[in-house]
């Protein structure tokens, strides 16, 4: 009897596996919430310098306040070329004949001009508090707020490599509970930062968090529902994260200081750390780790919760060991070093390596182009709060047709297909007028959308093509790259502070080039997954000559 068989046994998708499921999907509500914080925490409010001069001693007393404020900033502050008040400069001294209208001035860029020393003044109509307002993260220091990103998407690589490791070792559960608890932690001490370093650190704590808490929850979750109601399950998590993108839109328009918004998406995390306590290791893991008598333990407890105790008390150690290691491989019954041998040679391999350039390439290309767009969304010049609710929502769709044309067409093609559409879309963007904002906002909706579509399909993808040899080590290979991409999105788009059109371009050729690539992969639609390397070399040669 296989493990599946196993639990069908003790009650398949029962009242356990839903309770479970429904448990390890709240906390993935709030996930979004942490990964695209930075749009609401980090906005970047309109500024200028700081003007100190007393109204009541200059030559236009008799005008109203309002007035007054305005020429002021008139006569301190220069104008850039929208007729705005520059951002980091300010006139050395007053030039009050800006506000004679007879007065000609010749040249405005012959007045002397210095950096702002006394600090700048914020427009708080949208945001009360951000980052930016609090530690000044503008003009020599606006580069600073891609750096926190970056900072805590690398806290999601370290976080992924360490839990990672820690979950093959001592389970899912431990390792999961400890996340929910560091990331309530960690998030709640971001709130109180006292510093941008300190914010920096407790980021970069929570990015770890919450890959431990992704790892983990859907290790446990697949490893405790049944084959055929896996696909449902893994699939409402994608949506749980596609309604928390929507969600953040609400709560961050109702709660405009970034310390109270940071506290509020952190706190529920106390809640997910108790009730976590419930959760059953996996049996699986269990029997692997050498552990069997407390694989049975907890399998009968889910056969009462799922009212199905006969069968639970039938079970013992010998046949759930057996129905374990029916799933394993002899490939990697050897001891650790010869396994850790294996999947090096068979990683090294030509044809190997070339799925891993033409598979890993779309991975790091889609996030990377996914967090270009969705941490930019102030660029686009609409309402943000706006922009974040119709560009998670957008998700739904995308995610849907993927589904179709992944179960349809095939896999290779929505992969290739929805990468080549996402940077069409981006960088059309390049020849749309800052002033047609609507339009600029369709494109990277339609853009992100595209992307959606394509971490939707890649998953599935990279899972189907490595064998099963060696496809924990591909997964993982592939998350690493996914994580680079999140990293680099960030950095790049400082580079807009040199030529601006610049980060669109490498925003828009990234996932094209990933398309072209993917095309030269093997379909895997109606094909069973392959268990040697051999196989997969088999179906390369094979894609690769249909193709000539």
């Amino acid at each position: 009897m296989s493990f599946a068989e196993l639990l069908d046994h003790v009650g398949g998708m029962g009242r356990f596996q839903i309770i479970y499921a429904i448990l390890l999907a709240i906390p993935v509500f709030m996930m979004a919430s942490h990964n695209l914080l930075q749009n609401f925490t980090a906005a970047t409010s309109e500024h200028h310098c700081h003007v100190h001069i007393n109204i009541n001693n200059t030559p236009y007393t008799n005008l109203t306040g309002k007035l007054a404020a305005k020429d002021l900033l008139k006569v301190s502050i220069p104008m850039d070329s929208n007729l705005q008040p520059e951002k980091c400069h300010r006139f050395v001294t007053t030039q009050w004949q800006l506000l004679d209208s007879n007065a000609t001035v010749t040249n405005l860029t012959e007045l002397e001009t210095e950096p702002c020393a006394d600090g700048w003044v914020y427009d708080k109509s949208i945001f009360t508090s951000t980052i930016i307002t609090e530690w000044d993260l503008v003009c020599d220091s606006r580069q600073l707020k891609q750096m926190a990103q970056s900072i805590y998407m690398v806290g999601i690589l370290a976080g992924g490599i360490i839990f990672g490791g820690l979950s093959d070792r001592f389970g899912r559960r431990s390792p999961l509970i400890w996340c929910y608890l560091q990331m309530a932690v960690t998030g709640t001490c971001t709130a109180f930062s006292p510093s941008f370093t300190a914010y920096c650190i407790f980021r970069f704590l929570t990015g770890m968090a919450f890959s431990g808490i992704v790892m983990n929850g859907v290790s446990l979750s697949v490893e405790w529902t049944p084959t055929r109601t896996r696909a449902v399950v893994v699939t409402m998590y994608g949506y749980c994260l596609t309604i928390g993108q929507c969600i953040l839109a609400g709560v961050a328009y109702a709660i405009p200081n970034w310390r109270w918004l940071q506290l509020v998406v952190s706190l529920p995390y106390f809640i997910s750390f108790i009730y976590s306590w419930w959760f059953a290791e996996s049996a699986r893991w269990l029997v692997i780790a050498g552990r069997p008598d407390e694989a049975v333990k907890q399998l009968q407890r889910v056969a009462r919760i799922n009212q199905k105790k006969e069968e639970g008390d039938k079970l013992n150690t010998e046949n759930t060991v057996q129905s374990t290691h029916q799933c394993s491989l002899p490939t990697f019954a050897g001891p650790i070093a010869e396994r850790e041998h294996l999947v090096t040679n068979k990683l090294n391999d030509k044809d190997s390596l070339c799925i891993n350039t033409c598979l890993l390439h779309p991975r790091f290309s889609t996030s990377f182009a996914y967090y270009g767009l969705a941490m930019d969304l102030q660029n686009f010049g609409v309402n943000i709060f706006l922009i974040q609710l119709v560009s998670g929502a957008v998700d739904f769709p995308a995610k849907f047709i993927s589904v179709l044309t992944i179960g349809f067409i095939g896999r290779r093609f929505t992969q290739a297909l929805t990468l080549i559409l996402a940077g069409l879309s981006i960088l059309a963007n390049i020849f749309v007028p800052q002033d047609l904002k609507t339009l600029r906002t369709v494109l990277a909706v339609v853009g992100k959308g595209c992307l959606a579509a394509s971490f939707n399909c890649v998953y599935l993808y990279t899972s189907e093509l490595y064998p099963t040899v060696i496809r924990q080590t591909g997964l993982g290979l592939s998350n690493t790259m996914a994580r680079l991409g999140s990293i680099t999105a960030p950095l790049v788009k400082m580079l807009e502070e040199y030529i601006p059109f610049l980060p669109l371009i490498i925003y828009g050729a990234a996932p094209i080039i990933s398309g072209i690539a993917a095309t030269f992969l093997p379909e895997t639609l109606n094909v069973l997954l392959p268990d040697t390397i051999e196989e997969v070399e088999t179906r390369l040669v094979e894609s690769i000559g249909r193709q000539e």
